[in-house]
């Protein structure tokens, strides 16, 4: 079976980790995900992940951050930009999450990097999702 959009696949994978209160979850394995789940970790929204095997695509095992009483780190993780509507903002034009709470993930020309970044950089880029 293929899938037609692997980053919103792993997204929501993750998301129904969090709302079933699950340790940790295996997603799909890319270059762009785990990029995505660098930046996830980097802001504390997952403890960490570990790919399965040597090769690029095989799967990933994420482990999903819970505060005190098994409250999750995530509270809303969507995806914005998809195969068919890809999303592209400039620097001055990107959204601040939650008044600047949570995160934008983008892809630009520099790499993936967040919607903090890319203002810092002044570089725009596709919003692949927000996070918060």
């Amino acid at each position: 079976m293929s899938i037609s959009d692997p980053i919103a696949d792993a997204l929501t994978i993750i998301r129904n980790g969090t709302r079933a209160g699950k340790e940790k979850v295996d997603v799909r394995g890319s270059r762009v995900i785990k990029d995505v789940l660098d930046i996830l970790k980097k802001h504390r929204y997952i403890k960490n992940y570990k790919p399965m095997g040597e090769e690029v695509h095989n799967r990933v095992r994420v482990y999903l951050e819970y505060a005190e009483g098994k409250k999750s780190a995530i509270r809303r993780i969507e995806r914005v930009s998809r195969p068919s509507l890809r999303i592209y903002s400039t620097h001055d034009e990107l959204p601040r999450v939650i008044g600047g709470l949570g995160i934008a993930i983008l892809t630009t020309t520099k790499g993936i990097m967040t919607d903090q970044d890319c203002r810092r950089q002044r570089i725009g880029g596709e919003i692949i999702c927000k996070v918060w």
